[in-house]
């Protein structure tokens, strides 16, 4: 099965940046489309951007000239660069593949296998 680990999450101060990266191995076929997720406490997990398996990508609007999803297909990686960061991203965030079609999707039931999530803190 496919097996996804995420990593570069940490504490940052508001204006930061991080890098996540989510490492997919494990599968007969890898890297369709992709998703980054999060859920910040006492709210439900919500979309944050998706990659398909030729680079189209789409965003949550309230990430939208901050972030930027990429992928490289050689690595089986597919990245979430955060800039602009504010204290409302703080969250855990999760790293989604679809295997089930290669089109982009901001709907969590689509996705197929998720990641254990790395923990992205924003301080004021």
């Amino acid at each position: 099965q496919v097996q996804l680990v995420e990593s570069g999450g940490g504490l940052v101060q508001a204006g930061g940046s991080l890098r996540l990266s989510c490492a997919a191995s494990g599968g007969t076929f890898s890297m369709y489309a992709m998703g980054w997720f999060r859920q910040a406490p006492g709210k439900d997990r919500e979309f944050v951007a998706a990659i398909s398996r030729f680079s189209g990508t789409v965003y949550a609007d309230s990430v939208k000239g901050r972030f930027a999803i990429s992928r490289d297909n050689a690595k089986n990686t597919v990245y979430l660069q955060m800039n602009s960061l504010k204290p409302e991203d703080t969250a855990v965030d999760y790293c989604a593949e679809r295997i089930d079609g290669n089109q982009v999707t901001i709907l969590t039931f689509e996705y197929d296998y998720w990641g254990q999530g790395t923990q992205v803190t924003v301080s004021s």
